[in-house]
């Protein structure tokens, strides 16, 4: 490890933001660590395995989805970086930079993993279904395992956005946005507006922290003041709505709730990721002071190598296991019902296996070559 610590950090380029690089890892492992510990499933009657959620059985921990939803400082960290990629090529090539040829470069790294993921889920779906699987119970496995291809498409697309986003003001961009969940919630809940049109905020919702993402690279969320006041101003705004309007108090969705946060994103959700970029802008200097030491930077390096690989098949290290315990009944932490506050530590037992099963698909014997082929790339 030591080896491996000093190789990466002699590799690193010293302009290297590595404030934004410990946000982005941070962001994933909350990410990973809050499914891991909400992916759940019970047994009907008939045997047929359910999706559940240890949230609508032990409301007690909701407070750990305000740790574990960190998907706000993921979209800020992609609209900082893009910001800066799309303007560090300009600055390279300023007579012939393409920004289309930036964003077909992107959206190839970002599609191509998403292709395995498919097919391989597509293959276990049928292979379950020829063996007499319910379509329940395949539903049930199938769904959190593609599950992140929704963040995936989303994320894709703004990143795609980028060039026209930058012609624009990002402060302007991340207030219509907000405006624009505004007014669906209080269609939706006001108005008696239909159920799908909540799915205008999918998009909405994240440009918010995506377009603060893109500000903060141009330099205008650069005031301690300007943080403070979204961490507070998010917080309360969160508070507020739902402590006297309504809305859940869980960040996460809720198996059988009739409103989610997340799915699609609701003008709380989006008020707690305003709150988590007020937070991420104040200890972005105190983590960046942290990766100066060789270990801790090389933790962090190499699962931003790995980012998109380590988020979409995290879901699929736990739903691999469930698949094969199906013969074996109500597997403890597993497919035991989330309605004891046991079933948490059981499910503390399994994280490392899950990760076990994880790092299978990081195929860590290629990281070293894959850094020093991309560590100079901007943040």
């Amino acid at each position: 490890m030591a080896s491996l610590a000093a190789g990466i950090e002699a590799a690193t380029p010293g302009s290297r933001d590595r404030g934004v690089d410990a946000l982005r890892a941070l962001a994933i492992a909350g990410v990973v660590l809050g499914h891991w510990l909400v992916t759940a499933w019970d047994r009907g009657a008939a045997g047929a395995v359910h999706m559940s959620s240890p949230l609508s059985h032990l409301p007690e921990f909701t407070p750990l989805s305000w740790v574990f939803q960190t998907l706000a400082v993921f979209f800020l960290v992609g609209g900082y970086a893009a910001a800066r990629g799309l303007r560090s090529a300009a600055a390279r090539d300023q007579e012939a930079h393409d920004p289309g040829t930036w964003v077909r470069a992107r959206m190839g790294r970002l599609l191509g993993p998403a292709v395995p993921l498919a097919l391989i889920w597509a293959g276990i779906a049928v292979g379950m279904a020829l063996r007499g699987t319910s379509a329940g119970t395949i539903r049930a496995m199938v769904v959190p395992a593609i599950g992140p291809l929704w963040f995936l498409a989303v994320f894709a697309a703004l990143t795609a956005a980028t060039p026209l986003l930058l012609r624009a003001h990002p402060v302007v961009t991340a207030a219509v946005a907000f405006a624009v969940v505004l007014g669906v919630d209080l269609a939706r809940y006001g108005l008696d507006a239909p159920a799908w049109t909540g799915w205008a905020n999918l998009a909405a919702g994240w440009l918010v922290p995506y377009a603060l993402g893109i500000a903060w690279a141009g330099g205008l969320l650069a005031s301690r003041r300007v943080a403070v006041a979204l961490l507070a101003g998010g917080a309360a705004g969160a508070a507020l709505l739902a402590g006297g309007f309504g809305y859940p108090a869980s960040m996460v969705g809720v198996t059988g709730a009739a409103v989610s946060n997340l799915s699609p994103p609701s003008l709380a959700g989006v008020c707690f990721g305003i709150a988590q970029v007020g937070l991420a802008l104040l200890v972005r200097a105190p983590l960046a002071r942290l990766m100066r030491r060789p270990r801790w930077w090389a933790v962090v390096a190499l699962a931003n190598l790995s980012a998109m690989t380590i988020f979409l098949w995290h879901q699929s290290a736990v739903i691999v296991i469930a698949v094969a315990a199906l013969r074996f009944g109500d597997v403890p932490g597993l497919l035991a019902a989330p309605d004891e506050p046991v079933w948490l530590l059981h499910r503390l037992a399994w994280l490392p296996v899950f990760a076990a099963v994880l790092a299978l698909a990081w195929l860590p014997g290629s990281v070293r070559g894959r850094f020093n082929d991309r560590v100079s790339s901007s943040a």
